[in-house]
């Protein structure tokens, strides 16, 4: 099991906008890679969820934009799960460009367990929370 699992990327030229550095939604792309890739670490790909019937919604994500990020920086995307509840799980990330280990931002997902059939947000089995530790920070 990984507490803190690392999801590297690096900043390809369609990665960046009209404003020189890479957009916002690129982001949150990286962190659902990083989440999904974390998870199949632990065990739990998404055609697992699936089979169970299963899988996270995100309701919200909150991100801090440190420094920039430009085309050609490669990135080291930290997350870990800082929280579990009955049907929702906190998981944060930190992101620190690897040339200088600065840290270019930090942000947190508040998912939510799902029933694919219904929709309806679903209890978490102990089966899936047991594969994660809990780190606060």
């Amino acid at each position: 099991m990984y507490r803190i699992f690392s999801y590297r990327v690096k900043v390809l030229s369609s990665d960046v906008d009209v404003n020189g550095h890479a957009n916002n939604v690129c982001h949150l792309r990286w962190m659902n890679q990083a989440a999904v890739e974390h998870s199949r670490a632990n065990g739990w790909s998404q055609e697992r969820y699936v089979e169970l019937g299963l899988t996270w919604f995100a309701r919200r994500h909150v991100i801090d934009y440190l420094v920039p990020v430009l085309e050609g920086d490669e990135l080291d995307i930290q997350t870990w799960v800082c929280e579990f509840k009955l049907i929702k799980s906190v998981r944060k990330y930190r992101f620190v460009r690897i040339s200088d280990n600065i840290k270019i931002a930090e942000a947190e997902t508040l998912w939510a367990f799902v029933n694919l059939k219904t929709g309806r947000p679903a209890k978490i089995p102990t089966e899936v929370s047991d594969c994660f530790f809990v780190t606060e920070n």
